[in-house]
């Protein structure tokens, strides 16, 4: 009844989207600060399976103008996929710091990759890369719909991917 509700929960998030009355309320928040809140919630997850999470937090510049739960939802979900799609044990490595004027959060994972091909895809909603793996990892295919949505909707924010079929993704988020 949980993985129904969540899964119910998603599909409303992106009805929302879709309808474009989702609203933000942006205010300047210290991306360090939310994404260290996260990172305990995610790693008793990540050491039950026997893995590890590495936080560097080296922005000194952290504040962005952004949408606080929504900022929160969009970390939570790449972890969360982060975790998910890692076939060993997984290796999660969080990175906030400054390049210029940008904050880049960086969602690193030793998973099972992306093929170029599917890359521009896996942002669509219920788009998933491989079908069979639906039942074992759960999910219904929208988290990187919400996140898409969500980096979109902020007028400061770009989203950025890099992945290889075997090694692992990388996925930033780019505040400038």
């Amino acid at each position: 009844s949980k993985r129904l509700t969540f899964q119910v929960e998603k599909v409303l998030q992106t009805a929302l989207f879709t309808e474009t009355r989702m609203k933000l309320k942006l205010k300047n928040i210290n991306l360090n600060e939310v994404v260290e809140n996260l990172l305990t919630k995610f790693s008793l997850r990540i050491e039950d399976k026997g893995g590890q999470l590495y936080s560097h937090l080296e922005a000194e510049r952290d504040e962005v103008y952004a949408d606080d739960v929504h900022i929160n939802n969009v970390i939570s979900n790449l972890l969360d996929n982060a975790i998910k799609y890692c076939a060993k044990v997984p290796e999660i490595s969080v990175y906030t710091r400054n390049k210029g004027d940008e904050i880049i959060i960086s969602v690193i994972d030793n998973g099972i990759g992306i093929a170029a091909k599917e890359q521009k895809l896996i942002f669509e909603r219920f788009y998933r890369v491989d079908k069979s793996r639906s039942k074992s990892t759960g999910g219904t295919g929208l988290g990187l719909a919400i996140v898409k949505h969500i980096v979109a909707k902020h007028p400061n924010a770009e989203l950025k991917l890099e992945s290889e079929v075997g090694k692992g993704t990388t996925i930033r988020v780019v505040f400038n």
